[in-house]
């Protein structure tokens, strides 16, 4: 009888890890690793030493839209195929790159472990590798920031800033580190900041009438307008400055969506007029026509001599988490 049990068990056991294709059944994945926004590259060692490396590197070790210094997308780990395998396939994010006898790009999701994100490119010749990374590098990347962001989020979660006088009175509720506190509120401007070992991050909500931006052919210059207006007057700055934005580089206009809401996202860097300060901020307008106005959500980073590329993704995954009244 004993015997039976341990028969039966072990089929239950094999038929519930297996789905039809043979592959383990993905509920039953190992948690996933990794720094926020790190990539792991599995790809031979003489492709990644070749323009195939080269290729990667240009895409995914880009410079970050926004900062004041040049900081990848992504932070890379190269390993061979070989090494590939156990827990170094619990990565959060990886790219597998091969030679094979077909030409193909695909995205995966939750392959070896959960929640991960990959992406696996095989090709005839190194040229058509270079050809498929550079072609498809941009759907890439968007699906790996929008693991990252959700990943982002959950690690917040576990630690939420309490009270809802945001939601009352701006009508909109964030998702905030609990490391976060208020410091300015009134009944149309709020501005929140966490403070760093050297410097703050921050969090600006507020509102304007639809008139205030008008059009897509001027939508960059009236967020700027809009910015540096509420700046200059509402963040306290000493010596009688200026928080204005940069006009050193020109900002970076895309078009995205909040809580389901048409929204302009502008990154870009702002400064102190006639000081030394300065950082780089992410702005989203958000259009919300039932309540007649765009809501402005923005975070910036003031942290001299820090790497600030993970400082603004923590601010660009708060205000992402939006939800609107």
């Amino acid at each position: 009888m004993r015997s039976y049990y341990i028969v039966f068990f072990s089929i239950f056991i094999a038929l519930t890890s297996c789905n039809e294709g043979g592959k383990k059944d993905k509920p039953f994945l190992p948690s996933s690793v990794g720094n926020i926004n790190a990539l792991q590259i599995v790809i031979p060692n003489d492709l990644w030493n070749g323009i195939v490396g080269e290729a990667i590197r240009n895409n995914f070790a880009a410079p970050t839209d926004g900062l004041p210094q040049d900081e990848p997308i992504f932070s890379m780990n190269q390993m061979p195929p070989d090494a590939f395998s156990g827990f170094a396939r619990s990565n959060r994010l990886f790219l597998y790159v091969v030679l094979s006898n077909e030409d193909k790009a695909t995205i995966a999701t939750n392959e070896y472990a959960r929640p991960q994100s990959g992406a696996v490119i095989k090709a005839t010749s190194e040229e058509k590798l270079v050809e498929l990374i550079n072609k498809n590098s941009a759907k890439i990347i968007e699906a790996f920031h929008a693991s990252e962001i959700k990943e982002r989020q959950r690690r917040t979660s576990i630690s939420l800033m309490k009270g809802d006088s945001l939601k009352k009175v701006m009508g909109v509720s964030l998702q905030i580190p609990s490391a976060y506190r208020i410091a300015k509120a009134t009944d149309s401007f709020f501005w929140l900041r966490k403070d760093l070992k050297d410097g703050t991050t921050n969090i600006l909500v507020y509102q304007v009438p639809l008139n205030m931006i008008e059009n897509d052919s001027t939508a960059v210059g009236d967020i700027i307008k809009i910015r540096d207006s509420i700046g200059s007057r509402l963040l306290p700055v000493e010596d009688d400055g200026q928080f204005i934005t940069e006009d050193a580089y020109a900002p970076y206009l895309f078009k995205t969506k909040i809580d389901g809401k048409f929204a302009y996202e502008t990154k870009g860097t702002w400064e102190v007029k006639g000081d030394w300060m300065g950082g780089p901020f992410v702005n989203y307008a958000v259009l919300d026509e039932k309540n007649n106005r765009y809501l402005i959500l923005e975070g910036f980073t003031y942290a001299p001599a820090v790497a600030k590329r993970d400082l603004q993704f923590e601010l660009e995954s708060i205000l992402n988490s939006a939800k609107i009244k």
